[in-house]
């Protein structure tokens, strides 16, 4: 084989086994929904609707901060929203809303997140207090006044 040439690459999407899938379910906890959370080792997927099927998918490596929310019937039912917050350009913020035994799926998906990080080997930076100058703020680290 040449140095130019390449093998061939396969095209064909490579098997994902999912770690955790679960619906979305009604303020009391059954699952008469139309809406499936699912999580790959790299992606987390939402797949919503009945007879007009849309998909979303965000790589774990993008998802910036992970919270939990119970309100009082949440708890009640044993069911919590997780809030993620991510990079991705098309999903942005979102919910996982009224998920079953929702701390443990947190906790799950926040260890997943930091796998495929450290596996892509993505840090997020995060710049305390970036964007808040103040009049007396030294714009260029020069240590001279700069008004």
């Amino acid at each position: 084989m040449s140095k130019n040439k390449r093998p061939p690459v396969s095209k064909a999407r490579p098997s994902r086994e999912i770690m955790w899938s679960d619906k979305k379910r009604i303020w009391c906890g059954l699952p008469w929904t139309f809406t499936r959370y699912s999580v790959s080792p790299d992606r987390l997927y939402i797949k919503r609707g009945l007879i007009t099927i849309h998909e979303d998918e965000v790589r774990l490596y993008r998802i910036r901060d992970i919270s939990l929310r119970q309100g009082f019937f949440q708890r009640i039912f044993g069911l919590g929203t997780i809030n993620i917050s991510s990079s991705d350009s098309s999903m942005g913020n979102f919910q996982l809303k009224n998920i079953k035994k929702s701390h443990d799926v947190k906790e799950m998906l926040s260890d997943a997140v930091e796998t495929e990080r450290e596996r892509k080997r993505v840090s997020m930076r995060e710049f305390v207090g970036y964007g808040e100058m103040h009049d007396t703020d030294d714009i260029d680290f020069d240590n001279f006044d700069d008004r």
